[in-house]
């Protein structure tokens, strides 16, 4: 999920030799992977420690408009790593980029996976991330292959995906701040949008991006794969409250 939409330097995967694409592609993808256990180790080792329940208290229970000033900070946050992300810049800015993307993400869900993973909030589980885990590596996994097996150009859905992410942070800002709670049938939405991201964004990779943006394209699908997991996680925490 990449907000600089179509900022793509360089010669163009889908212009560049066989070997070079598949180069990029295996760079791509294993960085994504790094991401994600980077995610979940870092993730782990916060809520292990109690870390997690102190950070929650201090900064998401510190006031009423802890959320609003935290959802500002991740996107001002998100911005800056996916522009320090680009080729452009020098290999450790990208990777500094990367890192900042990483911790962003994981301030951001720190709230949801304490309370899935411990039972003493009354409705967690220790194995309810791992099963939501492997739902969205499936659903991940099944679209990253319709796509490069359909070999399509999806780059036309950026605008749609761009209007539709603007809708739903207006629904999450007015859910912050009048207290209402989105409901089950809003995470089936949003797991369609992030759905789509993924499309998207494994488009990008075969067709769009330039052969030595494999830090910010690695960065791009991190970004749908976690907010794929969190309202995969939210179906479930809801299944389990009712």
């Amino acid at each position: 999920m990449s907000y600089l939409v179509d900022s793509y330097y360089g010669e163009t995967v889908a212009a560049a030799p066989v070997s070079q694409r598949v180069a990029f592609i295996r760079r791509t993808y294993a960085h994504l992977a790094g991401a994600v256990l980077a995610f979940v180790g870092l993730t782990a080792a916060l809520i292990s420690t109690g870390l997690a329940e102190q950070i929650i208290r201090d900064v998401f229970l510190a006031s009423r408009m802890s959320w609003l000033i935290l959802m500002v900070v991740f996107i001002g946050g998100s911005f800056a790593a996916q522009s320090m992300a680009q080729a452009r810049r020098s290999v450790g800015m990208q990777y500094a980029g990367l890192a900042l993307y990483v911790m962003l993400y994981t301030l951001l869900f720190l709230p949801i996976l304490t309370i899935a993973s411990d039972p003493k909030y009354g409705i967690g589980n220790p194995r309810l991330p791992l099963q939501a885990g492997i739902v969205t590596l499936a659903v991940f996994g099944g679209l990253t292959a319709a796509v490069f097996w359909s070999g399509k150009d999806f780059s036309f859905m950026g605008p749609i995906l761009m209007v539709a992410s603007f809708l739903a942070l207006g629904v999450i800002l007015s859910a912050v701040l009048f207290g209402f709670n989105l409901g089950l049938i809003f995470s089936a939405l949003m797991v369609a949008l992030f759905a789509g991201y993924i499309i998207y964004d494994t488009s990008n990779i075969i067709h769009r991006y330039g052969i030595g943006e494999h830090v910010a394209a690695s960065m791009a699908l991190f970004g749908s794969f976690a907010m794929l997991f969190y309202y995969i996680l939210r179906i479930f925490l809801s299944a389990r409250s009712d």
